[in-house]
């Protein structure tokens, strides 16, 4: 099975939303709503369990990451927010090489100078639809990258955009989902960081859109 087909069948377990295959890397994503996104956060703290990767093993999917945000605009400047690279540029990596469609690169650099390390690079968006969803692999920092960056599948991130209930003013609600973390004290380290991570750069996030 291929890891693009893995990153289906651990998105459609955390959103209940199932993922279409045609060919290799082209996809389709059926509707979805905010039930659906509901039952994926119910998932936060529960253990997952999944087929292991090679040798006939299990290994455990615990503790799925979830954190959100909500912003000042509407679902399609949230969604560009993650999508257009100039804009990632501006609250999340030193460089972004951001492919939007199935298949194509989600890569971002945090130092310029190496861009092997600290970096997504060779990362494919999994799914997307506009102003809505996007899907794709990730890696991790180099205190991570022995086991991150090897692991097949790759940890997935589903990025969801909700929008908001509110008057006069545009507003979206941003919902981050990391998955795919192995049960072991090293996973769980990296888990750690990636969930501080995650909270400071959506607050960038947050405090760069609504200051606009």
């Amino acid at each position: 099975m291929s890891a693009e087909a893995r990153n289906d069948i651990y998105l459609a377990r955390i959103t209940g939303v199932e993922m279409v295959s045609a060919t290799p890397r082209k996809h389709a994503l059926r509707t979805y709503d905010a039930v659906q996104l509901a039952a994926a956060i119910e998932l936060n703290d529960r253990v997952l369990s999944a087929p292991a990767m090679s040798g006939g093993r299990r290994c455990m999917m615990d503790k799925v990451l979830h954190h959100s945000v909500r912003l000042k605009c509407d679902a399609r400047r949230a969604f560009e927010m993650f999508t257009v690279n100039e804009l990632l540029e501006a609250w999340f990596p030193l460089k972004a090489n951001v492919e939007p469609v199935v298949g194509g690169k989600y890569e971002l650099f945090w130092d310029l100078q190496d861009r092997e390390h600290n970096s997504t690079i060779g990362c494919r968006v999994t799914a997307i639809e506009q102003d809505k969803l996007i899907c794709f692999e990730w890696k991790g920092p180099i205190e991570f990258e022995r086991f991150m960056n090897s692991a097949d599948p790759l940890t997935h991130v589903s990025v969801f955009f909700l929008p908001c209930e509110e008057k006069d003013a545009p507003c979206t609600e941003v919902h981050v989902i990391h998955s795919g973390w192995r049960d072991s004290e090293e996973w769980e380290e990296a888990r750690r960081w990636l969930d501080r991570a995650w909270r400071e750069e959506l607050e960038e996030l947050r405090r760069l859109v609504d200051s606009k």
